[in-house]
């Protein structure tokens, strides 16, 4: 059976171009068959091949890091056009760390930091960004930071926990439950990360984050009481779904 054949069985839908994929990145044919084995087990394409393209460039990423999404490169296009070159970005949740440096890179010249909870993500994410903390959220961060942030991007988990069963294979199977799980609405993280966000962005700083289209009143109105003014960004073709939330009070105190 061919390498194309074996994985259609196993239901990749683009088998023609993921084997491509395989072929021209395979060290040699042991290297090619471990890695159609993998494919065929159901590892995301991305892992397998140790690369991820997203926004135009590939970064590093492997097994146990969440897999950037197609439809948050709509938030990385919308989020560099209303901050300025030289602004400072922080990623926290950053996984791979790819949303942060696509960020950095369509904006110009950014002052780049990211955080995330996991060890193995904050691995992956030391190969795609410099300046990469490990730690809960704001925790880790140095204090330099507080009031600075011109760019607060965040993809934290926000799929409801009873939702989660619904997931593609590839994501409930062999992406951590934490990257995807949100709690009961799926906005668990994104409301603690809301109540200290503030005292972390500069005047006019903006924070911008992704959700489903049905989460975004409720996100609003978090958005709203955290003292962040709210707008909503949609792109029906990619069926996403952005918030934005901008710091117009002046310095908190």
């Amino acid at each position: 059976m061919t390498i194309v054949a074996r994985m259609r069985a196993a239901g990749c839908v683009f088998a023609e171009d993921e084997a491509a994929l395989l072929e021209a990145t395979a060290r040699d044919a042991a290297d090619l068959e471990r890695m159609v084995r993998l494919r065929v087990d159901g590892l995301p394409l991305e892992h397998v091949l140790g690369w991820v393209q997203f926004a135009g460039r590939r970064y590093v990423i492997g097994p146990g890091v969440f897999v950037p999404r197609p439809r948050t490169e709509f938030l990385v296009r919308e989020a560099a056009l209303i901050v300025a070159p030289g602004a400072v970005v922080l990623d926290l949740c950053c996984g791979s760390g790819a949303v942060g440096a696509a960020l950095a890179e369509a904006i110009g010249a950014a002052e780049l930091h990211a955080s995330d909870a996991d060890p193995v993500a904050v691995a992956c994410a030391r190969n795609n960004v410099d300046n990469v903390y490990e730690g809960d959220l704001f925790d880790p961060l140095p204090r330099s930071l507080m009031g600075r942030v011109d760019l607060l991007v965040v993809i934290a988990p926000y799929v409801p926990t009873d939702a989660i069963p619904l997931l593609p294979h590839e994501a409930r199977d062999f992406e951590p439950r934490a990257t995807l799980d949100g709690g009961a609405d799926g906005l668990a993280v994104l409301r603690r990360l809301l109540e200290a966000a503030r005292r972390w962005l500069a005047p006019e700083g903006i924070l911008v984050t992704e959700v489903s289209e049905r989460q975004v009143p409720a996100l609003v109105g978090l958005v709203t009481a955290a003292g962040l003014e709210p707008r909503v960004i949609r792109d029906n073709d990619l069926d996403a779904t952005v918030v934005v939330g901008r710091h117009t009070i002046g310095r908190y105190v």
